[in-house]
C-alpha cells in the first residue's frame, strides 16, 4: 500500500456524502443550496416489475368483466369468483309437465247423452209396442249395411250391392218376428240369391269379392239381428230383450271401467290395443252380478244361478264381437264405422257386441225358461 494514501486526504463520499460530481450543466445554481439538498436513493431498475404491473391490472380488469358478463347471461349465478361455475340442472319432466290422468278415447257426455236418448227411444218402443220395435231393429240393420258397404267400397274399392241387402235385410227382421228361425233362414237364402243376380248387371270384374262381401253383410247384420226380433215373440218377450240389452251395456261398462282403472296386461294388442285381460275379468264380474239379478227379477222361472252362467256367456260372445269388428276396421284402416253418434261413432260401432250377443241369449233363453 502506498504511504502517501495513508496521509492524503479522504476522497468525497467516502466518509462524508458521497460526491456529487461536476455540477450539471445547465443554470447556475448556489452551492449553499446544493450542499443541503439531500439525494434521492437510487433505486434498482428492473425492467419487468411496471410491465408486471399492468399485467397484474389487465387480468383483473378481465376477471371483473368476466365476472360481469355471467353474472348478466346466467340468474342464480355463483355468488363469489373463484366459485367453480355449474352448468344449470335440467328440469325433471314431472315438475315442467304435470303427469297427465287417463283420458277416455271419446266424448264422454256425448256418448251418455246419446245412448240414454236411443236407450229411452229403445224402451218405450219395447213395453208399449212391439211391432215398433221391430221397425226400430229394422231401421237400425239399413243403416248399419249401408255404413258397412261404404266402408268397404271407400277402402277396399269392394262395391257389396246395398240395394238388396236393405230391402232383404229388413225383410229377414220381419220374417224372424213373424216366422221364428225358420222365416229367418228363408229370408236370408233369397237376400244371398237376390245379392248374387243384383251384382250380374255389372261388369264381371270384381264379381267374386263383391257378391261374398254382399253375403257376409247379409250373416253379419240382419241375419243376426233376427234373434233380438225372436226373443220379442216370447210373452215375456220385452224383458227378454230388456235382460239381453242390459247384459251387454254392463259388460262393455264393467270392462271399460276395471281396464282404465287397473288395466296393464293387453288382451289382444294386435286387434285392440286398448282391451286387457283385467278389463275382460270386469267385463265378466258385472255381466254375471246383473245376470243373476234379471233372471231372478226380470224372467219367469228363470234363477240366479242361470243369470250367472248367463252373465258370463254374454261378457265372452260380447268381447268376442268387439274384437271382430275391431278386425274389420283394422284390416279398412280406419277407426269408426260411420259419424252418426257423437261420442259413439256410427251406428255398426254400437252393434258390435250386440250383434253375435243376440244369438247367445236366445239360445240359452230357450234351453232355461223355454221359449214361450
Amino acid at each position: 500500500m502506498n504511504d502517501s494514501s495513508w496521509g492524503a486526504p479522504p476522497r468525497a463520499g467516502f466518509w462524508g456524502p458521497p460526491d456529487q460530481g461536476p455540477a450539471p450543466a445547465g443554470p447556475a445554481y448556489d452551492e449553499h443550496d446544493a450542499q443541503q439538498t439531500r439525494p434521492m436513493p437510487i433505486v434498482p431498475d428492473f425492467p419487468d416489475a411496471g410491465r408486471d404491473a399492468e399485467d397484474r391490472d389487465d387480468r383483473d380488469r378481465r376477471d371483473d368483466s368476466n365476472d360481469r358478463d355471467r353474472g348478466a347471461a346466467r340468474l342464480g349465478g355463483p355468488p363469489f369468483r373463484d366459485e367453480i361455475p355449474q352448468e344449470p340442472m335440467p328440469t325433471p319432466p314431472s315438475a315442467a309437465e304435470p303427469p297427465q290422468k287417463k283420458r277416455a278415447g271419446r266424448d264422454l257426455r256425448a256418448a251418455i247423452g246419446v245412448g240414454a236418448g236411443l236407450g229411452a227411444v229403445i224402451v218405450a218402443s219395447l213395453f208399449i209396442v212391439k211391432a215398433v220395435f221391430v221397425g226400430v231393429i229394422a231401421v237400425a240393420v239399413v243403416v248399419g249395411l249401408w255404413e258397412l258397404t261404404s266402408r268397404l267400397e271407400e277402402r277396399r274399392q269392394i262395391k257389396a250391392p246395398l240395394v238388396p241387402l236393405a230391402v232383404g235385410g229388413a225383410a229377414m227382421v220381419v220374417a224372424g218376428y213373424v216366422r221364428g228361425a225358420e222365416g229367418a233362414w228363408v229370408a236370408m237364402a233369397l237376400t244371398a240369391l237376390a245379392v248374387l243376380v243384383w251384382r250380374m248387371t255389372e261388369p264381371p270384374d270384381g264379381y267374386l269379392k263383391d257378391v261374398t262381401a254382399g253375403v257376409f253383410a247379409a250373416f253379419y247384420v240382419p241375419f243376426l239381428a233376427t234373434f233380438v226380433a225372436m226373443m220379442l215373440t216370447a210373452d215375456d218377450g220385452p224383458q227378454r230383450v230388456l235382460t239381453f240389452l242390459l247384459l251387454t251395456v254392463v259388460s262393455d261398462t264393467g270392462a271399460y271401467a276395471v281396464g282404465w282403472r287397473f288395466g296393464s296386461h293387453k288382451l289382444a294388442p294386435r286387434i285392440s290395443p286398448g282391451k286387457t285381460r283385467e278389463g275382460l275379468g270386469g267385463a265378466v264380474a258385472f255381466a254375471m252380478g246383473a245376470g243373476a239379478l234379471c233372471m231372478q227379477f226380470l224372467i219367469e222361472d228363470g234363477t240366479w244361478w242361470q243369470g250367472l252362467l248367463l252373465g258370463f256367456a254374454v261378457a265372452v260372445s260380447a268381447t268376442l264381437g268387439d274384437l271382430g269388428e275391431s278386425m274389420i276396421k283394422r284390416d279398412l284402416g280406419i277407426k269408426d264405422m260411420g259419424t252418426l253418434l257423437p261420442g259413439h261413432g256410427g251406428i255398426m260401432d254400437r252393434l258390435d257386441s250386440l250383434l253375435p250377443t243376440a244369438p247367445v241369449v236366445w239360445l240359452l233363453m230357450v234351453i232355461f225358461v223355454g221359449s214361450g
